[in-house]
């Protein structure tokens, strides 16, 4: 599962990068497989979990079945997204294996044991999340273009316009992390933040002052510092990925465990060391080895990429988490990162939008959960015949 996951998910952080030819294909692999590696052993353990999202009512399953229901939805999660990563699809990992849950909790308990509900915004995170994405990855880059690009002196404007936008990136970016990921209060995330991005903005309004003196081309200079921040932006979502989404594979590793080693169905899990560092590797194995197709797709064939383009891809992404999280808002940021490239294409006019890949990715986002559930309860159905449990 956690191979399925760095081959499928490291599109939300390098596609845009290896796109807009920040870095190549090799860099990007060796990158993330660093960073998601250090992300899940680092700070994996913060992000600890009620029993795979709450779908199933595990007061209506015996352990046993918790134990055997979880095995089911890890195979049949990974299988599924190890195909749509084979054909190129980006796919919501949190959503597999949320279907492969459904899926085993429909043939243990019935239409009952789920919690509807939740399922419901889930279903709703389907159209929330690409258009939370599109609508603010097409407002920033119109408002880059304008107070850039479309000036009388483009080179002048970097100078500020910049350090503005890339300072803000890193604002919104170290307030999700130390919010979502480490999980503390709203007031320490802000204060961290600013202070961060104060330092950040100098620093870089400093980088564009020395690099408008070398005379370039005024539209290369400034795509050139985009091309620095949108590395840098890259990096933070690849370990971010690595500390949040580990979840999704050592998750239900760790609840079988605990089920296992007490006999007993804990409300919450806190994924332990070993664990992290499986989902850690498996990440970086399945980075290193699959990440390359899912990678084209974001980053190439839904729109043509510039470092401008992807730096506002990766900003509205990191922008849409994190205000999504601190509504509670149900989000993807698979379907996040594919609204935001395709929400920077349409700022340039829907010709320059490959309608025709988008819309499988869409088809493949609406079948994902039904299939993983369909395997997910025929491999449970089969366990519960042969062992009968």
């Amino acid at each position: 599962m956690a191979f399925s996951i760095g081959a499928n998910d490291v599109a939300n952080s390098m596609a845009t990068a290896v796109g807009a030819r920040a870095i190549t294909v090799r860099q990007a692999a060796f990158i993330a497989m660093f960073l998601e590696f250090l992300g899940a052993v680092m700070f994996g353990a913060h992000v600890s979990q009620t029993i795979v999202k709450g779908i199933v009512k595990v007061e209506m399953v015996q352990p046993v079945e918790l134990m055997y229901g979880a095995l089911s939805a890890l195979l049949a999660a990974s299988l599924w997204i190890l195909i749509a990563t084979n054909w190129g699809y980006p796919v919501s990992t949190t959503h597999s294996i949320v279907g492969g849950m459904i899926g085993f909790g429909l043939v243990a308990t019935g239409f009952t044991g789920i919690n509807w509900k939740t399922f419901f915004f889930i279903v709703l995170s389907w159209i929330i999340s690409p258009l939370l994405g599109g609508a603010l990855s097409f407002v920033i880059f119109k408002i880059i273009s304008l107070t850039i690009f479309h000036t009388k002196n483009p080179k002048k404007s970097s100078v500020f316009t910049v350090p503005f936008f890339i300072s803000l990136a890193v604002f919104t970016m170290i307030s999700l992390f130390i919010r979502k990921t480490l999980k503390q209060s709203l007031n320490e995330s802000i204060i961290l933040a600013i202070v961060s991005a104060a330092i950040v903005f100098f620093v870089v309004h400093a980088l564009v002052k020395k690099l408008i003196q070398k005379g370039k081309n005024e539209y290369d200079l400034v795509e050139d510092v985009f091309k620095r921040a949108q590395i840098l932006t890259s990096c933070y979502v690849s370990f971010s990925h690595g500390a949040n989404d580990v979840a999704n594979a050592a998750g239900p590793v760790a609840a079988v465990m605990i089920v296992a080693s007490t006999g007993v169905i804990p409300k919450t899990v806190e994924i332990p060391l070993l664990a992290l560092v499986l989902g850690g590797i498996g990440i970086s194995m399945g980075v290193y080895f699959m990440g390359q197709k899912v990678m084209e797709t974001v980053g190439e064939k839904i729109t043509t990429l510039t470092n401008s383009r992807g730096f506002t891809v990766d900003f509205s992404t990191a922008t849409t988490v994190l205000l999504a999280s601190s509504l509670g808002l149900p989000i993807s940021t698979t379907h996040v990162v594919v609204g935001a490239v395709t929400g920077v294409g349409l700022a340039r006019g829907l010709e320059v939008v490959n309608v025709g890949i988008l819309k499988n990715i869409i088809i493949s986002w609406f079948l994902i959960v039904p299939t993983v559930a369909a395997t997910s309860a025929g491999i449970y159905y089969v366990l519960k015949l042969v062992l009968k449990f």
